[in-house]
């Protein structure tokens, strides 16, 4: 084998555990046989469509059963899947799929109408493949998903896979610190490394479909029901997806498409969840505000892990929920689409780690602009870094592939901007970016963005976007705005055009 391939995995899953659920959704439950048969399915339907050598197909969907199917399908025909961020809006989309050269989008009926007014301006799309959620009929210049269509319209039978390799890509997009969304392109063989490597019972860093069946049989099934409450459009709720698979577990999935706490709580009491991965205080602080009113109202004996990362997750809201929820580890993990596993903090009953503490992971240190590591309690403030298996680089940018990933003294090191401080015992206090990025709810948003589409309203001389502390969120998004002399302008106004032109959460509070 030339490196893991997640498909070949997951496949050899399926033949040892066939009857085993590897996705719940409500009342909708996958066998691993079932699911591989569909991701089989999704895998002939694209090959049906002609595509190019490892052809982008994005994936344009809420968090469902279809999002982790076409994910497996696309490995399995060795394309590449391309998350895609629901939250945008039409000049957004148009921007990642060029970026991206996608051939192929996977949509969910509700962005019907968004895709209509766009697919001319997107022409190396080959296909689009229409999820049905109940919002609507298939559009006639779609396709019903499960079927494939030739570059003529002809159906076409299903074709045998061409070779896998640990080569083959997953491109994930990431709103970084630039405004435009880059893509971070992970080989399967090393994404398959670094996340199994927190695994209760690991696979070898070397590819070995021998091992599988050792692997799974060790797996406590009482420990291996996930469930990634956050969307899987981000890393953080897909790798948590891909590591239960990965241990031949079951990913669990909320039937909403937005946050309920109370719907969380639900899932989590009735199937059983080992392991729930949010998005720190933006779903902490309302999950705790259900449990204290209702504190009787779940079993939560099934949780043992509370998994956070992407946003802060704050000391007080721990504690609270540790006295709430008996037994329970809550892991506050630091990291990126670039980066897993850069950090973490352990908190359990009686012992919490403080906000914005953590530990180093094996290969991450914090590094001074000449390379060398900042000295514990000096007081100096560094770049985060990691060191070791880690993505290839961003998708066609050479420029920031180098600003990001750089070699120092023969170490290849990955740095996303993050700064941080080392104290006396070690432990790391994450700063936040030095960009200036905002951070709001685990999205990023970048200042400059919306300060120029703010110049662009009528009545609106200058403007500066700044990130402000939210109880919630972390931080959300404010401007001050300099209208011209004379004009009148309203914050509801600008707030009403913005969100014509920017995803919600990038539109000033």
């Amino acid at each position: 084998m030339s490196g893991w391939n997640v498909a070949d995995v997951w496949d050899e899953i399926a033949r040892l555990q066939p009857e085993h659920p590897a996705v719940v959704r409500g009342g909708d439950e996958r066998s691993w046989a079932r699911f591989e048969q569909d991701a089989a399915s999704v895998a002939a339907g694209l090959r049906a469509a002609r595509l190019s050598d490892r052809a982008k197909v994005a994936i344009y969907l809420h968090n469902s059963i279809e999002y982790l199917e076409v994910l497996y399908g696309a490995f399995k025909g060795s394309y590449v899947p391309v998350n895609t961020n629901y939250r945008y809006v039409e000049a957004e989309l148009v921007q990642l799929w060029h970026s991206a050269d996608v051939e192929v989008v996977v949509f969910h009926g509700a962005f019907a109408a968004t895709v209509e007014q766009i697919r001319a301006e997107v022409p190396a799309v080959r296909l689009w493949w229409w999820v049905d959620d109940g919002s609507g009929p298939c559009p006639s210049w779609a396709v019903p998903f499960g079927t494939g269509v030739g570059a003529e319209g002809e159906a076409f039978p299903p074709v045998a896979p061409i070779q896998r390799s640990g080569d083959d890509l997953l491109l994930l997009y990431t709103g970084g610190t630039t405004g435009l969304p880059r893509g971070v392109m992970w080989r399967q063989d090393d994404l398959f490394v670094v996340i199994n490597r927190i695994a209760s019972v690991p696979y070898p860093d070397e590819p070995d479909l021998g091992v599988v069946g050792d692997v799974v049989a060790s797996i406590d099934r009482s420990r291996t029901r996930v469930f990634p409450a956050a969307p899987l459009m981000h890393g953080t709720a897909v790798f948590t997806a891909f590591g239960a698979l990965d241990a031949g577990g079951t990913v669990v999935l909320a039937e909403g498409v937005r946050f309920d706490p109370v719907e969380l709580l639900d899932t989590i009491a009735r199937d059983r969840v080992s392991l729930v991965a949010i998005v720190g205080d933006a779903f902490a602080r309302p999950i705790l505000e259900h449990l204290e009113v209702e504190p009787d109202r779940w079993d939560l004996s099934s949780l043992q892990v509370m998994v956070s990362s992407g946003v802060m997750w704050s000391q007080p809201v721990k504690d609270a929920l540790l006295a709430l929820v008996p037994g329970l580890l809550c892991v506050d993990t630091f990291g990126s689409s670039e980066a897993i596993g850069v950090a973490r903090s352990l908190s359990v009953a009686g012992r919490s780690t403080r906000t914005g503490g953590f530990e180093l992971g094996p290969g991450s240190r914090i590094l001074r602009d000449d390379g060398t590591p900042v000295a514990p309690g000096s007081g100096e403030i560094g770049l985060v870094a990691t060191s070791g298996r880690g993505p290839v680089g961003y998708y066609k940018d050479a420029d920031a592939t180098a600003r990001t990933f750089r070699v120092i003294d023969g170490t290849r090191w990955i740095t996303a901007g993050d700064q941080a401080r080392v104290e006396a015992d070690g432990t790391v206090q994450l700063l936040g970016r030095g960009s200036g990025c905002i951070n709001t709810g685990g999205e990023k948003v970048f200042p400059e963005e919306v300060e120029e589409a703010l110049k662009l309203q009528a009545g609106v001389r200058d403007a500066v976007v700044v990130g402000v502390p939210d109880e919630r969120f972390g931080e959300v998004v404010a401007a001050v705005v300099e209208a011209v002399p004379g004009a009148v302008v309203s914050g509801d106004g600008l707030h009403a055009q913005l969100k014509e032109h920017l995803a919600g959460y990038k539109v000033p509070r």
